[in-house]
Order: C-alpha cells, then structure tokens, then sequence
C-alpha cells in the first residue's frame, strides 16, 4: 500500500504550527484540511486526553458559531497522536488565510471559564473525561508560543 500524505512529512523536524495537510476537490468545491500542531512530536510530551476531549468541545462550539467560518466548518477533532487537531474548513484555503482565525479560537479557549458545552451525559459518550485547567494552559501555551509570532516556517510543511 501507498503512505498517505500525511505520513510522509517529516515528524521529526515539524514543529508546532498551522500547516494545510491536504485539499480534496468536491465537485467544484475545495475542502482544506489544516493540521494545528500544538506539540512537537516525539520530542515533547503528548496531550493528555481529557484535556484534548475539552478543546474539542470548545473548539467544535466556537467554530460552527463563529459568524464567518460558521457555515464553512466541516469538522474539527484531534490528531490520533495526541500532538494537535484538524481542522476542515470549506474553500481553497492557506495556513496564512486563517492565523486570525486560530488565535481567536484558542483566546476563546484560553480564557473560558464556564461548563464545556457537551459535558453532560445526555450530549456525550465520554462526558466526564474533561479537564478545563489544561486546556486553558494547553491553548495558552499554543498561542504564546507559536501563534503570537508565527513565521513562515510554521506555517508550511518542513521538506
């Protein structure tokens, strides 16, 4: 079998970021996956996951709320790895086109106070594996150290 895209970039010289993994055409609709790396892989500890099951449930909220990228979120979830998300947005998109995007995400994130949305049995399989303090750190830590000052180099896939 032939390694998908994603299993070809470099994991050990990717660096957090915001990188388009790859862009399916539709029709004549584009989607463009972004992949939000929040950790380095295998240099940096992973995420835990209730922390990543509580940055999805806000994340997932924020973003199909949002009144500009609202009706053009596909889905938002986290990496099997436990280092970031994807992000699926509709058009043909670049990393560039939605650093605003990002920072306003994990800011919301970051300075969330009240009860996650979905952390109710009634609305979750696995409501009780949240952890709200982390993911603010984690979301903190994300934008401190990469989105605030963000380069080029973060936001294209190393060769």
């Amino acid at each position: 079998m032939e390694k998908i895209a994603s299993f070809t970039v470099n994991h050990l010289t990717l660096e957090p970021g915001i990188y388009v993994s790859r862009k399916d055409h539709i029709g004549s609709e584009v989607i463009t996956t972004f992949d939000l790396r929040m950790t380095r892989p295998n240099f940096e500890p992973v995420m835990n996951t209730a922390e990543i099951h509580t940055i999805e449930h806000l994340a997932a909220t924020f973003l199909r709320n949002h009144k500009v990228y609202g009706d053009k979120t596909i889905y938002f979830g986290p990496m099997g790895c436990r280092t970031g998300f994807y992000l699926l947005l509709a058009g043909d998109l670049e990393s560039k086109d939605i650093v605003d995007l990002i920072q306003e995400l994990f800011e919301f994130i970051r300075d969330f106070r009240d009860e996650v949305p979905g952390a109710a049995a009634r609305d979750c399989g696995n409501y009780l594996d949240m952890n709200l303090n982390m993911a603010n750190y984690l979301a903190k830590r994300y934008l401190d150290n990469t989105i605030y000052n963000i380069d080029e180099k973060h936001l294209v896939y190393p060769e």
